[in-house]
């Protein structure tokens, strides 16, 4: 046992270092894009981590079968190279009992992965829908922020305050463009104003009205431009589109998964169960590709085995692709590729597994 938590301590103390540094990276991807959405006036800026925590799951599911795959090879790399496997083998350490000590770290992870694969990783979708949903129901009002230029409507409008109130109903020194049609017919409206407040009507319509100021409108390109100076002026706000609705098969649970009979469906089940049955096969193979001589370094197999992890990843995402289109039989499912990889694994465990067992002690005696 001293030596199984030796090996179970140095895989996840790895696995915790690879995986960190992996979930920065992605998180700080995907943190980007909803930055630039909020910067868009698409998000409230004040949502963005709640969002990043219920998309956190999510992340891990993905990251902690490649942080244990990198700790195996990157801790027994290491025991390799300082001779410590050497040691251990001296000392009747066989490479089966490697391979089944391995399983122990490895089937904890798997167990994680599965908590997180069928329950939470679902509800933080979940989660995550419903806030963007309330995001989209959002007016201009509650997104907008002084001194930002931001454009709605893909790109059709841009909306510029210089100051906003604490209450957000009242601007300072606004800025409005609107472009309508497109090519040639093209007509490009200007509103300055002084001040505007936002105004709601009884049938749930809302207005911005604008106090002093001057509206230009006209084709780009064309000196006919019209200039009407007005005290009071009102400009419809569009109607945001409320959907309470959630349809993304991700955040369906997985008890409602298994009543379903849809192909997108039966795919999104599949890839469930496949996620943590990819755990004790990758860490089966990865335990002869961490083995390496002392004089060649630890990286040495550590490329190849990268890409048979992205192609054992890679496989299964098409696979689940080809039982959404229909080219793939739900009961086929992605249970073919962890037999491909798991005879892989055997094949570079041939030693390990078929050699024949040697007499306790027999290991000294010819040394």
């Amino acid at each position: 046992m001293i030596v199984f938590r030796y090996l179970s301590r140095e895989v996840l103390w790895t696995l915790t270092a690879v995986s960190g540094v992996l979930l920065l990276i992605i998180m700080s991807g995907r943190f980007i894009k909803y930055l630039a959405q909020a910067a868009a006036g698409q998000l409230d800026a004040s949502v963005l981590f709640v969002i990043m925590a219920y998309r956190l799951p999510g992340f891990m599911v993905l990251i902690l079968p490649l942080g244990l795959f990198l700790g195996i090879l990157l801790a027994y790399g290491r025991l390799y190279l300082d001779s410590e496997m050497t040691v251990l083998s001296a000392t009747g350490m066989s490479d089966r009992k490697l391979i089944a000590y391995t399983q122990g770290p490895a089937l904890l992870i798997a167990l994680l992965v599965a908590l997180l694969s069928f329950w939470v990783a679902p509800g933080g979708v979940l989660k995550t829908q419903q806030l963007l949903n309330q995001q989209d129901a959002l007016t201009e009002f509650d997104t907008l922020a002084a001194g930002r230029f931001q454009a709605l409507g893909s790109g059709q409008r841009v909306t510029y305050a210089g100051g906003l109130s604490e209450d957000r109903t009242e601007l300072q020194d606004v800025f409005i463009t609107e472009r309508r049609g497109d090519g040639e017919d093209a007509v490009l409206g200007v509103l300055v104003a002084e001040s505007g407040t936002q105004e709601l009507n009884p049938d749930g319509s809302r207005y911005l009205v604008l106090n002093q100021g001057f509206r230009y409108e006209g084709q780009p390109g064309s000196p006919a431009f019209r200039t009407i100076s007005y005290d009071t002026y009102g400009v419809l706000l569009p109607k945001p589109e409320v959907q309470t609705e959630v349809s993304d098969r991700e955040a369906m649970s997985t008890t409602q998964l298994l009543s379903e009979r849809g192909l997108d469906e039966r795919a999104e089940l599949q890839w469930r169960i496949a996620i943590p049955l990819l755990v004790p096969i990758v860490a089966f193979f990865a335990v002869p590709l961490a083995r390496v001589n002392p004089r060649q370094g630890r990286f040495l197999k550590l490329l190849p085995a990268i890409l048979l992890y992205m192609a054992y990843l890679a496989l299964l995402i098409s696979a689940r692709g080809w039982i959404e289109s229909g080219k793939l039989p739900p009961a086929l499912g992605l249970w073919w590729v962890h037999g491909l990889f798991l005879l892989i694994g055997v094949v570079l465990n041939r030693d390990a597994l078929f050699a024949p067992r040697q007499a306790k002690g027999g290991q000294h005696a010819a040394a």
